[in-house]
């Protein structure tokens, strides 16, 4: 067993309402079901006991929407996972909050229970782009959200905000940057809209009114500059941060280290494991972790998802790393590509390392698969 401390990530599947781009496994919200859904997250939780304890460094609940938990279930899930595992003094501690379902008793439980990071879902200031995404909140709401956690003592705030949305304009996105900018949060997640198959977006892909390659384009510029201004570092393709606020858990998966994942459609990699959960509540609701979990046939590293994941970070792809796991160069058979990649502007490349410029990261997807 591993003594070197893993991330937790926590599913919590419930929605007031699935916006029109998500693909994420997410239900409407239903009381009864919620209840009988935090039994068998704790049940999966307290799985995982074992002597000694798992060190846990990082803990993240995702969704869905986490701030519909009520501060009960909320406080038995925290306290399933400290008796549960070892969890390091110096622990971050993530929440994804909806400003449409947060409210002072739930932060306040937060807080109470050692959460030490709010990681807001905004999108945009903007009403219609709002409505036309789905979203169930507008600004007024998000800035009491952001206004009462700071009053709550939360020192570490993220917040989600998109560009590439229908009918937005660089002008639009900008007053969304400034109006996100000025409250000073320590960390920005900002993100291209993508359309995925299968959702109200995808379903309706050709009636969308989107803004053309070149516009979203110098959104990701004006992001770039903006932000670079206002003293973040913009350390991952969609994550910028304040000295000392980048995402701990995040940088987990990126580094492709371990993490256990607990919920409907959470991934573990784990002791060169990889497994998952299924994504039917029928499935996972009062039954045996081996009875909902499914084994990766192939586990362990792989180099089209380590030069993906590595090349997504600033800090780029090391050389020596790569070849001490694979025991291959990175560099053979890759130098014409990677030479014109150089010149284009969209890699940089040194001694120890490969990666991406701020241009290459808007690129990736046309870099990376060239590059595996």
């Amino acid at each position: 067993m591993t003594t070197d401390p893993i991330g937790l990530y926590v599913h919590i599947p419930f929605c007031i309402r699935k916006c029109n781009y998500c693909d994420f496994c997410s239900f409407p919200d239903d009381s009864e079901l919620r209840a009988r859904y935090v039994d068998s997250l704790i049940a999966e939780i307290e799985s995982y006991k074992s002597t000694p304890r798992i060190k846990i460094d990082t803990v993240f609940f995702g969704g869905g929407t986490p701030s519909l938990l009520s501060p009960e279930q909320f406080s038995r899930i925290n306290g399933a996972i400290r008796k549960t595992f070892r969890l390091c003094d110096d622990n971050e501690f993530t929440v994804e909050v909806n400003p449409g379902t947060a409210n002072e008793r739930i932060l306040s439980e937060f807080k109470a229970c050692g959460v030490n990071r709010l990681s807001i879902g905004f999108q945009s200031m903007h009403d219609n782009e709002q409505k036309i995404l789905g979203r169930i909140h507008n600004y007024d709401d998000f800035y009491s959200t952001v206004s009462m956690a700071r009053r709550l003592g939360f020192d570490n705030i993220n917040v989600d905000i998109m560009y590439g949305i229908p009918e937005q304009t660089p002008s639009s996105f900008e007053q969304t940057l400034l109006a996100v900018s000025d409250l000073e949060p320590e960390h920005i997640s900002c993100y291209g809209l993508i359309i995925e198959d299968g959702t109200p977006f995808g379903d309706k892909r050709d009636m969308l009114d989107l803004p053309d390659e070149d516009t979203e384009c110098s959104m990701y510029e004006l992001a770039c500059e903006l932000l670079r201004k206002k003293g973040f570092e913009h350390y991952e393709i969609s994550n910028y941060a304040k000295r000392g606020y980048r995402c701990r858990h995040n940088l987990k998966y990126w580094r492709d280290e371990d993490y256990i994942g607990v919920g409907l459609a959470a991934h573990t990699y784990y002791l060169g494991e990889r497994v998952y959960n299924t994504e039917r509540f029928d499935e996972y609701l009062g039954k045996e972790r081996a009875q909902y979990q499914c084994r990766e046939r192939n586990p362990g590293k792989d180099a089209f998802e380590y030069i993906m994941l590595a090349l997504r970070l600033s800090e780029g792809l090391s050389l020596i790393k790569y070849e001490g796991i694979f025991g291959v160069s990175f560099l053979a058979g890759r130098e014409r590509a990677l030479k014109k990649f150089g010149e284009l502007g969209l890699i940089e490349q040194g001694p120890a390392t490969v990666r991406l410029t701020e241009r290459g990261f808007y690129l990736s997807n046309t870099v990376i698969s060239e590059l595996v």
